[in-house]
């Protein structure tokens, strides 16, 4: 009976993440389909380049419940530690993969399921497990958002920024070293979901969000050397 309640919390974290807050919000907005747009993902990134600031933020802040969500129905169900933590992992696979968002061929034959790449959610799950965690978490990943501008290193520092938090906090015993765990799988799927973003990355041709420090630098050096050749033009 308890393995299936366990189980059953598991899944009820997938199900959850798979609510697709970015395809909501935007259509309810601006009528767009976000999944036809720029990434083509459901996340908070894509939901700004969609439909502007407060689409964007507010799919962050339903992303970011989704997973701590999971985490705290599961702490009222169940004393197991393990479900605390593998049912916002559920999330973030939820979000990854929604099963709400099927994709189809042409000839009509399934190719996959889509979804976002697991950053709300994950920082939702640390904020279940330890509420300062989140904050840390989505302290980190906003100053690195409006920094450097780059999502897909934003979402790689929510991982990164859980497992060090939760580390830290298992050495000094104040907290089960199983959450270091829930850090590291959610760092795994953030990475896996990330794979075409890295090679952008790589290769130096990985979008800047217009609104980040850096994305205003470089917009405002693309003017600067339009309007250089354009005096040369002219000369």
């Amino acid at each position: 009976m308890q393995f299936l309640l366990d189980s059953g919390l598991v899944l009820l974290g997938y199900l959850l993440g798979s609510i697709p807050s970015g395809l909501i919000i935007v259509k309810l907005k601006t009528g767009k389909d976000i999944r036809n747009v720029e990434s083509g993902r459901t996340g908070g990134t894509n939901a700004l380049r969609a439909a502007g600031f407060w689409a964007g933020l507010g799919t962050a802040i339903f992303d970011i419940l989704k997973g701590a969500i999971a985490v705290w129905i599961a702490q009222a169900l169940t004393s197991s530690e393990w479900v605390h933590v593998l049912a916002p992992v559920g999330a973030i696979l939820g979000h990854n993969y929604s099963v709400f968002l099927p994709d189809f061929d042409e000839k009509g034959k399934f190719v996959r399921l889509r979804g976002g790449a697991g950053g709300g959610p994950a920082a939702g799950g640390a904020l279940g497990l330890w509420p300062e965690a989140g904050l840390i978490v989505i302290l980190v990943g906003a100053l690195v958002f409006f920094g450097f501008g780059y999502a897909s290193v934003t979402t790689i520092s929510v991982g990164l920024t859980a497992i060090l938090v939760f580390a830290v906090r298992a050495w000094l015993g104040y907290s089960p070293w199983i959450y270091v765990l829930f850090g590291v799988l959610a760092e795994l799927l953030l990475l896996w979901a990330l794979r075409p973003n890295l090679k952008k990355l790589v290769e130096g041709t990985e979008r800047v969000v217009s609104i980040s420090l850096h994305g205003r630098l470089k917009a405002r050096k693309e003017q600067q050397v339009s309007a250089e050749e354009a005096a040369q033009d002219i000369e």
